[in-house]
């Protein structure tokens, strides 16, 4: 055989072994609530496969995503969040007749107390579509939100207290930390403000969430109920993010895809497994399990908190869980490619650990399980190499088949699958120009903030 026959023979092994030794990555069962095919809970948070039953939740709220209900899961109808599927069992629900069934066996006697914890800079922007959700929010026991404006120049603290005024719902308060002390990024300082801030009330738990994330009016009471059911210290959703534009179709539904590959959800959420990843825009964290964990403090120079923060927990023998969302929505947009690729080469680089050799073996491993495939084909179109050109079909439709169930949880068109050699290029691309920032003193920067490698972050 060729060379590139050859070459085509390890990308084909490589995508064997990634759709069935990396933890099932690309299923995207791994959701709240948990239930099985009769409607009965589950040992623990994960696969939703029970069947609609057409009933209509009881709950209501001022948030509605701008992308519409089919397009973000934000409202009624066919793969919308209030549909039966994308609900829990402990949430009452209104039968065709009008009757509410009696509260899920899993619901705690007594719900414990939350705080919200919400850092923002810079987000009057997209403000007004997410605090109101979280202020909607129908949870039996007491919460409140706190809001830590974190050296905003666009009016975030007093839209906020607007909003509040305008919609009511849980009591908010608007602090402001002042800028970073030495070794702190800042969403951690802004965290570790609001957390001291918010434990004067002794909360059970906080419930981190970005402040461009949506919340559907039951999702903190989904949350407390399977950590509360689950013995759970950490629970996490990726909010599904906005796909409205054509780059958005086309990068986002990828993002989610290769994180899940980087960390599989299953062998997240396995009892005493090593991998530990969270989903910074939606955390409920148990408020004993920070403390033992040291967070914030821990990790006070990460610039990937959310991972920093689910290996602290885990560390410190925490339990943790992560999957995706149905009742959690970004409503951010990234209209543009520059938008998703500033997003994208903002930390790429920090999650190779700055590691020059760790970038070297990504862009080697990139090229070889998602370039080598169409390549190859292309090779066999111009040279009449057969084995080339059907051991790369092989290996990109393996991994065209691993890519449909994301596109199909972010109901996208299945004809988008096959691009996604061509958007891990872009990927590639956009990981390399992560490093080239860092080198030149831009790496990790954000709204106006830039970050050092941590082992050069100043201790406090």
């Amino acid at each position: 055989m060729s060379a590139i026959a050859w070459i085509a023979v390890g990308s084909l092994a490589a995508w064997g072994w990634l759709s069935l030794g990396q933890g099932f990555f690309w299923r995207t069962d791994q959701r709240l609530p948990p239930s099985d095919e009769a409607g009965n809970r589950s040992p623990g948070p994960g696969p939703r496969t029970g069947s609609g039953s057409g009933r209509t939740p009881r709950v209501t709220g001022p948030y509605t995503d701008a992308s519409g209900p089919d397009a973000a899961g934000g409202g009624p109808g066919p793969g919308g969040g209030y549909t039966r599927e994308g609900l829990p069992r402990d949430i009452e629900y209104a039968d065709d007749h009008g009757h509410a069934p009696a509260h899920d066996a899993d619901d705690p006697e007594r719900w414990p107390s939350v705080a919200v914890v919400v850092p923002a800079r810079d987000e009057a922007a997209v403000l007004a579509k997410s605090l109101p959700s979280l202020l909607a929010q129908v949870y039996p026991g007491r919460a409140e939100v706190f809001l830590v404006d974190d050296g905003s120049t666009d009016g975030t603290g007093a839209l906020a207290r607007e909003l509040a005024a305008r919609y009511g719902g849980l009591p908010l308060t608007v602090t402001s930390p002042g800028e970073p002390g030495p070794g702190w990024t800042g969403k951690l300082w802004a965290l570790r403000h609001g957390i001291a801030l918010a434990r004067a009330d002794d909360p059970a738990y906080l419930l981190l969430t970005d402040a461009d994330i949506a919340h559907e009016p039951d999702s903190l009471r989904v949350l407390v109920a399977a950590a509360e059911s689950h013995g759970l210290d950490l629970v996490s959703q990726m909010a599904r993010l906005r796909v409205r534009s054509t780059w958005e179709k086309l990068v986002v539904p990828a993002f989610v895809y290769f994180f899940a590959q980087l960390y599989p959800f299953r062998r997240i959420n396995r009892p005493g497994a090593r991998t530990a990843a969270a989903a910074g825009g939606c955390v409920l964290l148990r408020d004993g399990a920070a403390e033992r964990a040291r967070v914030p403090e821990s990790i006070r120079h990460a610039v990937i908190d959310d991972v920093a923060l689910a290996r602290a927990v885990r560390r410190s023998g925490g339990r943790i869980w992560l999957g995706l969302a149905e009742r959690v929505d970004s409503v951010r947009p990234y209209p543009r490619l520059a938008d998703l690729w500033r997003m994208v080469a903002r930390s790429a680089y920090a999650q190779l650990r700055h590691n020059p050799l760790l970038l070297a073996g990504t862009v080697l491993a990139l090229a070889l399980v998602y370039l080598v495939p169409p390549v190859a084909v292309c090779v066999a179109a111009v040279t009449g190499d057969t084995a080339a050109g059907w051991l790369g079909l092989a290996a990109w439709a393996v991994m065209t088949a691993t890519y449909l169930p994301m596109l199909r949880y972010y109901r996208q068109s299945v004809w988008l699958a096959p691009l996604l050699p061509f958007t891990a290029l872009l990927y590639l691309l956009m990981t390399v120009d992560s490093a080239v920032r860092h080198y030149r003193g831009a790496g990790a920067a954000w709204k106006g903030r830039t970050y050092p490698r941590p082992e050069t972050a100043p201790d406090r």
